[in-house]
């Protein structure tokens, strides 16, 4: 067995860790526990490769990606405050493991099944005996350290701020993952000034950033925004996501005539978070796919119709009608419910309105403070530009099937609001 193991990763280059080094001779083994695995069967961004045909990456390599800018971070700063060594270990495996606990399509996932992967990482790690006896046998204290940094309760505010906050290593590694995935310009990064413009405040022992390195952070934060408008919540991922969460209500009430193993019946009939960990653990897109594959040849026409409109990519149309005001919106879905009815199919299951608040900045675990000459200010002080970030935005959309586009298009009122009048093409 070599002293070292090197990760190829596409976006950071080559990934080494040393079995010399105790804390990384840790992550390895616990890089190959089951439960981490198992993330090479997530995808990063759920069904987003029906929109971006490269959006195939896994959890597993975000999670390696994230592990790397942490290190790389937290490796330099403690070369200038050596009381940052004893924390390493808790940082690191904060790091590697904050997305352990995702489902079938990730975040997509949450939406379907209604749970938070947040709680379920803690019951990983809490309950797993694969990684329970790693962390333990390295240090006991160890596992409630890091559950402590999940919980924002860690003594260490850097570690809270670095593993999950406004500035940290889980963002900056999928913001630059998800623009190469997707082939998207907005995820662009200037990674190396952002990374040495953090720094460790030594009196509150928290996360501080240097001023110079301003417009570095302000274009950060602007880039998260822009994924967030322009492709995390794209509309072919709003249809996609809405579609699927109308498929798993149809088959909770159903799931008896049709075909579910053992995983996807607890899925289907417990609340999440009442799962099993072995049950919880034993679901990923590989599982969710093939029922829907099984599913597609149902006895219930709505859920063999959804199944077979997913696998075949014959998504539901998607219109923003964020700009109307909600009686034009609750106008066009009354017009549009109609129709569908009037094509013999379930309105409940064919078309509705959807919501998203997107915001660019909050003070979401204490926010980014700048170290000034006058010391410690907020950047939201500093920078008019994040100030017009911190606005949540709120974006509408009228999904509904393709068959119905020419009767959705005619309905348009003609209302000066930006959006076509009737009999005028319109592309959503």
């Amino acid at each position: 067995m070599g002293q070292t193991r090197t990760y190829h990763d596409p976006v950071h280059g080559a990934i080494t860790l040393d079995r010399r080094d105790p804390v990384e001779g840790l992550l390895i083994r616990l890089i190959d526990t089951p439960p981490f695995q198992r993330l090479r069967r997530l995808r990063q961004l759920g069904a987003a490769s029906f929109t971006f045909h490269g959006a195939e990456g896994s959890r597993f390599t975000h999670s390696l990606g994230v592990l790397w800018v942490a290190r790389r971070v937290f490796d330099c700063l403690q070369k200038n405050y050596p009381e940052l060594q004893s924390h390493r270990a808790v940082v690191l495996v904060a790091a590697l493991f904050h997305d352990l606990g995702h489902g079938p399509y990730s975040h997509t996932g949450e939406e379907i099944f209604q749970f938070h992967h947040e709680t379920w990482t803690q019951k990983i790690i809490n309950t797993d005996p694969h990684i329970g006896a790693l962390l333990d046998e390295f240090d006991p204290h160890l596992r409630p350290q890091v559950l402590q940094v999940y919980e924002n309760t860690y003594p260490l505010p850097f570690a809270c701020q670095w593993v999950s906050g406004q500035l940290d290593c889980d963002r900056l590694d999928y913001l630059m993952r998800d623009s190469y995935l997707t082939g998207a310009a907005y995820g662009r990064l200037d990674l190396d000034r952002i990374l040495a413009a953090i720094d460790y405040d030594p009196d509150t022992g928290g996360l501080v950033v240097h001023p110079k390195s301003l417009a570095a952070i302000e274009h950060y934060l602007v880039v998260r925004y822009l994924m967030y408008a322009q492709v995390y919540n794209h509309r072919k991922n709003v249809a996609v996501t809405w579609m699927l969460c109308r498929l798993i209500e149809r088959v909770k009430r159903y799931w008896e005539k049709l075909y579910c193993d053992v995983t996807m019946t607890r899925w289907l009939t417990q609340p999440i978070n009442t799962l099993a960990l072995s049950d919880y653990l034993a679901a990923d897109d590989d599982v969710l796919n093939y029922h829907m594959h099984r599913w597609r040849e149902a006895p219930d026409p709505i859920v063999a119709d959804l199944c077979r409109r997913f696998l075949q990519r014959d998504l539901f149309k998607v219109l923003e009608v964020t700009r109307y005001p909600e009686a034009e919106r609750q106008g066009l879905l009354a017009q549009t419910r109609q129709g569908v009815r009037e094509l013999g199919w379930d309105e409940d299951y064919y078309c509705g309105l959807h919501c998203r608040s997107i915001r660019g900045y909050t003070l979401y675990q204490q926010g980014i403070w700048v170290q000034t000459g006058q010391g410690r200010r907020e950047i939201n002080e500093l920078s008019p530009l994040l100030q017009s970030l911190s606005s949540a935005q709120t974006r509408a959309w009228l999904i509904y099937p393709r068959e119905l586009t020419q009767l959705v298009l005619a309905g348009l009122p003609a209302n000066g609001y930006g959006l076509p009048a009737a009999g005028i093409p319109y592309r959503s």
